[in-house]
């Protein structure tokens, strides 16, 4: 399975041209940022709250992504989660290239002439089991232009995209006004657990607080 970030990478790739949907970098840093955080709380390494980052489990995950941020809270006096999403955040460049080198070392993606190109053409990759999983977008569009039910990695990936902006570099805005009420739909769906649901709303404050000076 993909961590949130290569998701969220996969999630912005422009099919045709492959190249990635154009978003202000704050809005794919954030972006990064807060799905390193939901994986290490999915991980039951953290919890989360808007007065303070709650570290559970110091161990490491032994996943590069996630253990960088671990560390430093691990390390790091208390602070609440804003603290960490901007920490994290300004790493943001790292974790996007080590996202994409994970990508293409899996053999998702291939580099051509600066173009990030599909390997896997029915639309699926290989997940650590051996499955194949559905690529993201795929899956995020089936659940905001259907009432098919979400995952809740879905509900996750459709939370912070909404939260960071990045549907409006993906979607015109017709499309945007067309799926609004959906994703509000999904935002408030029960899937995962009043923690993992609360994990999520107060990333997805923090982001809000921390883009607050920012405009389209």
């Amino acid at each position: 399975m993909l961590r949130f970030s290569e998701e969220i990478i996969l999630l912005l790739l422009n099919d045709g041209d492959g190249r990635f949907a154009r978003v202000p970098k704050w809005s794919l840093d954030y972006a990064l940022a807060g799905g390193v955080l939901m994986d290490l709380a999915l991980e039951n390494r953290i919890d989360t709250d808007l007065e303070k980052m709650i570290l559970i489990d110091d161990t490491p995950t032994g996943d590069s992504l996630l253990d960088q941020a671990l560390a430093d809270i691990a390390q790091g006096k208390e602070h609440g989660t804003n603290y960490w999403l901007e920490r994290t955040a300004d790493r943001a460049d790292a974790i996007r290239e080590e996202a994409l080198k994970r990508l293409i070392d899996q053999g998702i993606l291939e580099v051509e002439d600066d173009r990030f190109l599909w390997v896997f053409r029915s639309r699926r990759y290989p997940s650590v089991d051996g499955t194949a999983e559905r690529e993201v977008k795929l899956r995020i569009m089936g659940v905001l232009f259907s009432d098919e039910i979400p995952t809740p990695r879905d509900v996750v990936i459709i939370c912070l995209a909404d939260a960071c902006g990045i549907f409006k570099g993906i979607f015109s805005r017709r499309e945007l006004e067309n799926v609004s009420a959906r994703i509000e739909q999904v935002r408030r769906l029960d899937l995962i657990g009043q923690a993992l649901s609360k994990g999520i709303y107060d990333i997805e404050m923090s982001i809000a607080a921390s883009v607050q000076p920012h405009a389209y």
